[in-house]
């Protein structure tokens, strides 16, 4: 007799449907504001704050990097959850392999295009299974869903997925983004349910 789907427990035994949450087959569509214009061919990723040097990368020069295929669960703050979506992209190791941080940089802000913002710890970052997407189960994202790229952080709160991400900004302390200045919890732990501060 199978397991039903609410009830599976992942790898360290936590369950794999985190309290609160109701499973999904869809992909429900929430932003904040309008979808931004963006052209590949000005499209940049800028990488600023606590480094060594300040770099600004081309969508060819981003997507260079590396590529992984991950597959993992997504967790809304709404109580949605979609299992097993499989990812391409720029895994973060990539990129960090890619730039030389100063020692103090134990945070990062992520900024996209459109404004949004959203804080991470650097070592949230580092976990396997976070990449800077392009594509979801073997299509291109769409706009709705953060094309061209959209970051993905399998183990927070899908708030911290940013979509139509555009740089990167590391920090000495975490400091609020977008929806952590309006209420929405600093980290997002779907598992201890860390929905609003």
């Amino acid at each position: 007799m199978s397991t039903p789907a609410s009830k599976e427990l992942r790898p360290d035994g936590k369950l794999r449907l985190p309290p609160g949450q109701h499973l999904t087959t869809g992909w429900p569509v929430l932003h904040y504001g309008s979808i931004p214009r963006i052209d590949l061919e000005t499209w940049r990723f800028h990488v600023w704050g606590l480094v060594e040097e300040e770099k600004s990368f081309t969508w060819e020069e981003f997507n260079a990097l590396g590529q992984v295929t991950d597959t993992s669960d997504i967790h809304c703050v709404t109580t949605w959850s979609k299992f097993d979506n499989t990812w391409e992209g720029v895994p973060f190791r990539a990129l960090y392999d890619a730039i030389r941080l100063k020692p103090e940089a134990k945070y990062a802000m992520i900024h996209c295009y459109g404004g949004y913002t959203t804080n991470l710890p650097l070592e949230d970052l580092l976990r396997e299974g976070v990449l800077f997407a392009h594509s979801h189960n073997g299509q291109p994202l769409t706009k709705e869903h953060g094309w061209p790229m959209r970051l993905v952080v399998p183990h927070l709160y899908f708030w911290k997925s940013a979509k139509w991400v555009g740089g990167i900004q590391f920090l000495d302390r975490d400091r609020p983004g977008f929806w952590e200045t309006y209420g929405y919890h600093i980290y997002g732990d779907p598992w201890k349910e860390q929905r609003y501060a």
